[in-house]
């Protein structure tokens, strides 16, 4: 359908750019009551503790602007902070700073919320997974339109893993491709012959499910609403064979238990589509 994939850079540049069309259009009429020419330098101030993610779309905000803007920041992507932390101060245009503020602002704390909310499922299981090779955090496709390389970015920050970035980057063989294709077995088969060069998952409900899916050659498999007592069950069964994946349900209260099975991946949407923003405050000192 397209000639490319895009890049995270390509997906900044775009982001950047829609959100200033949108916020400023043919003119910020308000920023015209500031003399032209003004330089004033502003600060922005943590309200509340976050890990910090997004610095590369706040700062291209201002630099769009005002391409002499210059950001000083206190903090590094991915660094915790807590209330009352400075994180960066601004030195620009005035009309910039001014244009630039809430397009920037919404771009840091929309991805500090999605690295900070994936910090702390990754904190909820660490220690207690009995896999050998621990258990990861993944985010899924379930992202706000258009920022899909950014919040994948920001789980990153966070510690998080993604999973597929969008249907190019794997296939998941879910319940209606498994319909459609006329059994578990011949689905996987169809993939298989693609030879695509992405990852294969597919997705099963049950453990007798899961069993025709090892028998057919799967090495990946999404675990749809199991149980407790079937994810164990499934690890037993699969030894190895092949990467245990937990989607549905899955939130901090949960995350510890599902991870305490020994399944190797846990996604979640929360991590992406339930975002509430962090609050930073942005001020002119002059």
């Amino acid at each position: 359908m397209f000639e490319s994939n895009e890049t995270l850079d390509a997906a900044l540049a775009r982001n950047v750019r829609d959100a200033l069309m949108e916020d400023i259009g043919r003119c910020d009429w308000t920023a015209q009551l500031v003399p032209a020419g003004r330089c004033v330098t502003a600060q922005v101030v943590a309200k509340e503790a976050a890990v910090i993610a997004g610095r590369a779309w706040f700062d291209a905000c201002f630099h769009a602007l005002d391409p002499d803007a210059r950001l000083a920041w206190a903090v590094q992507e991915g660094d915790r902070v807590e209330p009352g932390t400075v994180l960066v101060r601004i030195e620009a245009d005035a009309r910039a700073q001014l244009s630039a503020e809430r397009p920037a602002l919404n771009f840091l704390q929309m991805l500090s919320a999605v690295a900070t909310l994936t910090r702390e499922y990754v904190d909820a299981i660490q220690g207690l997974s009995p896999n050998p090779n621990g258990c990861k955090v993944l985010d899924t496709r379930k992202t706000l339109p258009g920022l899909r390389q950014a919040q994948k970015y920001a789980v990153r920050v966070g510690g998080g893993h993604n999973q597929r970035m969008a249907l190019w980057d794997g296939i998941l063989i879910k319940e209606n491709h498994i319909a459609a294709a006329g059994g578990i077995r011949p689905a996987l088969e169809a993939a298989f012959a693609l030879n695509a060069g992405v990852d294969i998952q597919i997705e099963v409900e049950s453990l007798d499910e899961l069993q025709q899916a090892l028998d057919a050659g799967a090495k990946n498999v999404l675990l749809d609403d199991f149980s407790f007592e079937d994810m164990e069950k499934a690890v037993a069964l699969t030894a190895g064979r092949a990467v245990l994946e937990v989607s549905g349900g899955v939130d901090l209260a949960s995350i510890r238990r599902i991870a305490a099975t020994g399944v190797d991946r846990i996604s979640s949407g929360k991590l992406t589509k339930d975002v509430r923003a962090v609050d930073l405050s942005m001020r002119v000192l002059g």
